[in-house]
């Protein structure tokens, strides 16, 4: 039977940037793991093998490298805008570019009380940790008009210790989870969120300070509301980013439930209650996977459903 060629791209993937910026003596590092993909007028290379419209994924790493020297990365949605704008712009075959970026932070190392020296140094400025709480995201887009830019995060494991209950479920004959209504409630939230910034034409928002704003509201959201479901928090936590950031008109959840079940200490004779500061039996798998969109009234959802799912 006939055969037809459906959708393609390609591209490099996870190109591990690391850009340096010196400020004097003082370092400041962007980590970043850039994959390109690119889309368009790209039959041929598959039906006969002409590559006369294709640039070389290896053209694609080096143009990653080499804008991290020319242009600087004040931040990855900003980097991700010249490489998206690059490729469809200086290439007539290529229709559409998408950056994904995964972002390393780093947080600079304190110097000792002693405030001991290495000969010759002055005050160090040049020394760096990894942070580990959470992996920054961003996927740009360009198809030559319109940029749709995606922020997030992934792997922030947040935990309240109380201030969440789970009760008043279906019950059924398989049912044997015990209600409960002073629980543990943890999850590692991968997340994503759609700024409505899409042109030149408008102002173009602080990718820093957004990020940094967003993560603060979720967290915020986090602390404050005693939850009833982790479904109530999800809602709770973009439901409080979009009234707060109006660059954003929409956000997705992915939220792993980091179950924390009391153990059963009755064979010794002891009680292991949530009021008394009970002890509990983190299982890693299986575990309940809660997702959800959030969007601006009268907005429709963009995010794909699998960018956060298993």
């Amino acid at each position: 039977m006939p055969t037809i060629l459906g959708q393609n791209q390609y591209g490099k993937a996870e190109n591990r940037v690391v850009k340096i910026t010196r400020d004097g003596d003082t370092h400041h590092i962007k980590d970043l793991n850039v994959s390109v993909a690119l889309s368009g007028d790209l039959e041929e290379v598959h039906l006969s093998g002409s590559n006369a419209n294709c640039l070389p994924t290896d053209t694609t790493k080096n143009t990653c490298f080499a804008f991290a020297k020319e242009y600087g990365i004040e931040s990855a949605e900003q980097y991700g805008i010249h490489l998206a704008r690059h490729f469809v712009d200086s290439q007539p075959s290529i229709h559409r570019a998408r950056i994904r970026i995964e972002e390393y932070a780093w947080e600079r190392i304190a110097g000792s009380d002693a405030n001991s020296k290495f000969i010759g140094a002055d005050e160090v400025k040049h020394s760096f940790v990894r942070k580990g709480q959470e992996t920054r995201l961003a996927q740009i887009t360009y198809d030559g008009e319109k940029f749709e830019i995606l922020s997030g995060l992934k792997d922030l494991t947040v935990m309240n210790s109380t201030n969440s209950e789970f009760w008043g479920y279906i019950k059924d004959k398989y049912t044997t989870l015990q209600e409960d209504y002073d629980r543990i409630l943890a999850t590692s939230l991968s997340t994503w969120w759609r700024h409505n910034w899409t042109s030149d034409e408008q102002r173009m928002p602080s990718w820093e300070r957004s990020y940094d704003q967003v993560k603060k509201h979720i967290l915020n959201a986090f602390v404050e509301t005693y939850s009833l479901s982790l479904q109530q928090t999800l809602y709770q936590m973009g439901s409080r980013v979009i009234n707060n950031r109006s660059e954003i008109d929409e956000i997705r959840f992915s939220a792993p439930n980091k179950h924390h079940f009391r153990q059963d200490l009755s064979p010794f004779g002891l009680d292991n209650e949530a009021k008394d500061g009970a002890v509990y039996y983190a299982a890693d798998r299986p575990y309940g996977l809660i997702e959800a969109t959030i969007l601006r009234d009268g907005v429709d959802a963009r995010i794909p459903v699998d960018m956060t799912n298993l």
